[in-house]
């Protein structure tokens, strides 16, 4: 049976191709191709599979072209491309590993194995620890130590995987269990659950009086590549991408139990044991009990997750929370402080255009923030010296506010597009266009692009002056990381957090799945010293908008309510926080 391709599949096999083909030297002009075609799928909202099945012609679409077209046909009717197959025959698999490492590209990995046969992650690593890489033209001691350092990040890409993309494989999942025989109920549980911005694996727990039935059907799906072990009422596979999946089938009167134990985290769960002790009871993934000395424990509870926190006389804690960071003082408070939503979002303060390196224009953009409900954007191009993005000057800047301004004017309802700017903060501190162009925009974001390799002073000192900056309202993606990819840059956090509050400046959450940077620990830190955040998508195309979700999630990971979200306001009320009166 062919597996079903979605978006997410045909994409991530276009990069594949890509990778391995400039690790053998192939055109620059065809590994381009496919990895634009690669990034235009993942963001279409339709599926490729279904609009092949209509006959529709993929070249049609902007950035698909006729080469990209045939490979998504190929991959689409087969289940595999011709071309990757060979190569693979050719390159081992584990080289793959090798392009996960920052500061080590395609052309460089190739290198590596032709010059020194290094395949893994493993040779990789005891040939810098050795000096083997300075052997090699352009691979001095700094390169190797960098790659060296980077290895870490490359095991943590192989072992857990975006939220974002495990959420990918939960709907896929949902739907096919969805027709499962004796299935009663069913909750993805752990990390992912908990919403953690990287999962490990999945957690599937179901109720059924059948665990053989429901196995048997789950056994069907698609992806599933192996079976690692299959017993009486759990089952772990792995799927074709070597990620893992156990389903656990609990009886009805213990499923709400078992959600409770198996969302965790384990430090939740001892803060738990230890309420459920004190109180002379006992809790595990078979419900509440009474202990009595006997040994005859008595069941209380277990069918729902509430009622495990109801007999220990708690709130129900929302999965987000359940790190054993705040727990102990939400204890006492009822009811317990609401999270924020997706809902309470009234404005979108960071996204970029065609003006610079968007996909969209400034009508598609804003056309697409009202279809969502949004009551304000602003249209945040990247500064002139992020020269990749063919960055704004201050005439081209200024131009677009024009074009803003008449935007506004002509629309007949309330809607309002703001005149922003990513500003880059200089290498060597300042920011990159004049005060008397910023003076007159309505939102500047500031952030760091450029001199991430700098000293964690210099960066801090670089952030903390822009934080001082009388026209800046923001700091985009405060640290700086890819998950998975980049890691963060030096800076002294705990400066950052008193430039922002002694100078009144917010703090972004960019909800991009692969940054949610500001992570989770430093959410909570900046609630807890007042320091309002923003959520933003940094939206480079009207797709991206739906990424505010991601950034949401990450916020209630830090304990954020509505208030703690300074974007939650309306423009007015935001406006004169601001200083922008």
């Amino acid at each position: 049976m062919i597996q079903f391709m979605t978006n997410q599949k045909i994409a991530q096999t276009l990069e594949m191709l890509a990778d391995l083909l400039e690790f053998q030297g192939a055109n620059a002009f065809r590994l381009r191709a496919y990895r634009n075609g690669a990034r235009v799928i993942r963001e279409m909202p339709d599926s490729i599979e279904k609009l092949l099945e209509n006959d529709q012609d993929l070249a049609e679409f902007d950035g698909i072209g006729k080469g990209v077209a045939a490979k998504c046909q190929e991959l689409v009717e087969t289940g595999k491309l011709e071309q990757l197959e060979q190569i693979l025959e050719e390159v081992p698999r584990s080289v793959l590993d090798l392009l996960n490492v920052p500061k080590l590209g395609p052309k460089k990995a190739a290198a590596l194995f032709n010059e020194l046969g290094i395949s893994s992650l493993e040779q990789l690593e005891a040939a810098c620890r050795e000096g083997q890489l300075q052997q090699l033209p352009g691979f001095g001691e700094k390169t190797e130590a960098a790659i060296l350092a980077g290895i870490a990040i490359a095991v943590a890409a192989n072992q857990r995987i975006l939220w974002s993309d495990a959420s990918l494989i939960v709907d896929q999942l949902r739907e096919h269990m969805a027709s499962a025989p004796a299935l009663n109920q069913m909750e993805f549980a752990g990390s992912y659950r908990r919403g953690k911005e990287t999962v490990g694996d999945l957690d599937l727990l179901v109720d059924s009086d059948c665990p053989q039935e429901v196995m048997d059907h789950f056994a069907k799906f698609d992806s599933i590549q192996s079976t690692i072990v299959r017993g009486e009422t759990k089952m772990s596979v792995r799927l074709e991408n070597e990620f893992q999946v156990d389903l656990r089938v609990v009886p009805g009167t213990s499923f709400g139990a078992a959600l409770q134990y198996f969302t965790g985290s384990q430090a939740h769960n001892v803060l738990i044991r230890g309420q459920a002790k004190q109180r002379g009871l006992k809790v595990n993934e078979w419900g509440l009990f009474r202990v009595n000395s006997e040994g005859d424990d008595e069941w209380l509870a277990g069918r729902k997750e509430t009622e495990i926190y109801e007999g220990l006389g708690l709130p129900w804690f929302p999965p987000e929370i359940r790190e054993a960071r705040v727990e102990s003082e939400w204890a006492e408070v009822r009811p317990l402080p609401a999270l924020i939503e997706t809902g309470d979002i009234c404005g979108d303060l960071h996204m970029h255009t065609t003006a610079t390196d968007g996909r969209a224009t400034l009508e598609e953009m804003v056309a697409a923030a009202k279809a969502i409900g949004l009551n304000y954007i602003a249209i945040t191009d990247h500064s002139q010296r992020v020269t990749m993005a063919h960055g704004l000057d201050g005439d081209r800047l200024l131009a677009q506010w024009d074009a803003i301004d008449q935007l506004n004017r002509a629309a007949n309802d309330e809607f309002l597009v703001l005149k922003g700017i990513e500003c880059d903060i200089l290498e060597a501190g300042g920011m990159d266009l004049p005060d008397d162009v910023l003076a007159r925009a309505d939102w500047v974001i500031a952030s760091i692009h450029y001199g991430q390799q700098q000293s964690r002073q210099q960066i801090t000192d670089r952030i903390v002056g822009a934080l001082q900056h009388p026209h800046v309202s923001m700091l985009a993606h405060p640290t700086g990381r890819l998950i998975n990819r980049r890691e963060p840059y030096q800076v002294d956090m705990e400066a950052v957090f008193q430039a922002a509050d002694e100078n009144g400046k917010l703090l972004e959450l960019n909800a991009n799945p692969r940054r949610l940077d500001l992570n989770d620990v430093h959410l909570l830190a900046a609630k807890q010293r007042g320091i309002p955040v923003v959520i933003n998508t940094d939206a480079h195309r009207t797709e991206g908008l739906e990424h505010m979700k991601y950034g949401v999630q990450q916020a209630r990971r830090g304990c954020l309510v509505p208030a703690d979200v300074a974007n939650t306001l309306p423009w007015d009320e935001l406006r004169q926080r601001i200083g922008r009166e």
